[in-house]
C-alpha cells in the first residue's frame, strides 16, 4: 500500500512540476549581510537575510554556502531563515504558476539538478502540497520523492494533498 501511495504520488507530481528552463541561462545573484570568500577551497559563505536570485527562481535564507567543483558546477546550502526555515520559489516552466517549498536545510547540485529539503520539509505545486522530513526533486527526470522518519516532526509518516484536475489539464 505504501508503495502504491508513493507512486501515485510521484506520478501526479512528476507531471504538474516543471522548474523554468530559461533560468539556467540567467545570472546568480546573491545578496546577504556579510560574506566570506575562500578561493583555496572555493567556498563562498553567505550570511545574514541571504537573497538568491536566478531568472524566477528566488531563495531565502539566512545562511548560504556555495562550493564551486574543479568542473565548475556549485553545490548550495541553504539554512535558517524565517521560522528557522529556507525557502525557494520558481516559475514553473510554460505557466504564470510556481513550485515553492521550506525545510530546515536546501541542498542544490547544479551538476545532477537535484534538490533536497531536509526535516520539516514541504514542497507546493499548484493547490498540490507534500510534507515530510525529507524531499528529493530531481528537475532533470521531474520526479519527486518524500520520506519521513518515525522520530521526525511528521508522526513517521508523509502528507499530501493532491487537488482534482478537470478533465482538459
Amino acid at each position: 500500500m505504501r508503495f502504491l501511495l508513493f507512486l501515485l504520488l510521484a506520478l501526479t507530481l512528476s507531471t504538474t512540476v516543471s522548474a523554468e528552463r530559461a533560468d539556467r541561462d540567467q545570472p546568480v545573484n546573491i545578496e546577504a549581510d556579510r560574506v566570506t570568500v575562500d578561493d583555496r577551497t572555493k567556498t563562498h559563505t553567505f550570511e545574514g537575510n541571504v537573497i538568491l536570485t536566478q531568472g524566477s527562481l528566488t531563495l531565502l535564507g539566512e545562511r548560504l554556502v556555495v562550493l564551486q567543483g574543479a568542473d565548475g558546477f556549485q553545490t548550495g546550502i541553504a539554512t535558517g531563515g524565517r521560522a528557522g526555515l529556507a525557502s525557494f520559489r520558481q516559475r514553473r516552466e510554460g505557466t504564470d504558476e510556481f513550485v515553492e517549498g521550506e525545510a530546515e536545510r536546501i541542498e542544490y547540485d547544479t551538476r545532477s539538478e537535484q534538490a533536497k529539503l531536509f526535516t520539516r520539509a514541504m514542497v507546493r505545486s499548484g493547490g498540490d502540497e507534500v510534507r515530510g522530513d525529507y524531499i528529493e526533486y530531481d528537475a532533470i527526470s521531474e520526479n519527486y520523492a518524500a520520506r519521513s522518519q518515525p522520530s521526525g516532526g511528521g508522526g513517521g509518516r508523509v502528507r499530501a494533498v493532491i487537488q482534482p484536475r478537470s478533465g482538459g489539464s
